[in-house]
């Protein structure tokens, strides 16, 4: 009998354990980014590839630098039913070659990534602008 419960109890603990992993393996984006507004960096480029994944698609996209040397970027954004369900976009929203203005709030590492809040077409036109992003003090009054 003692036998059995502890096999009971060993297995509920794995099984615990198991449910549990995914959810502490994923962290807050200000471990990996520098969340602060007043670091956010906008850049031009184009892109190279969009990542329509999960747990998170990326912006794939080329900039050059003062020097004219071409830098490869990524931009992370939501996941895929964020993206798709509070954003509107798609798989094919970003194409190979379109040339987008990003902003991102900046990798700690000091990497050319970031984590995506603003996208803007040739046209001028705003694709995404993410105020959930921003520290709730930050945001507009219909954002929070």
């Amino acid at each position: 009998m003692r036998k059995r419960i502890a096999l009971i109890v060993w297995g509920a603990l794995a099984a615990a354990a198991a449910i549990a992993a995914p959810a502490l393996a994923h962290h807050g984006s200000a471990v990996s980014y520098d969340v602060d507004v007043a670091k956010l960096t906008t850049i031009t480029g184009t892109v190279t590839q969009w990542v329509w994944r999960n747990p998170h698609c990326f912006i794939m996209f080329d900039v050059k630098d003062a020097s004219g040397n071409v830098v490869p970027w990524t931009a992370e954004t939501s996941s895929t039913q964020s993206m798709q369900g509070e954003h509107g976009w798609s798989r094919t929203t970003l194409k190979t070659g379109d040339v987008v203005t990003v902003t991102v709030f900046p990798s700690r590492a000091g990497t050319p990534a970031g984590l995506l809040y603003k996208v803007v077409g040739a046209d001028g036109k705003v694709l995404i602008e993410d105020q959930s992003r921003l520290p709730r003090n930050q945001r507009p009054p219909q954002a929070q």
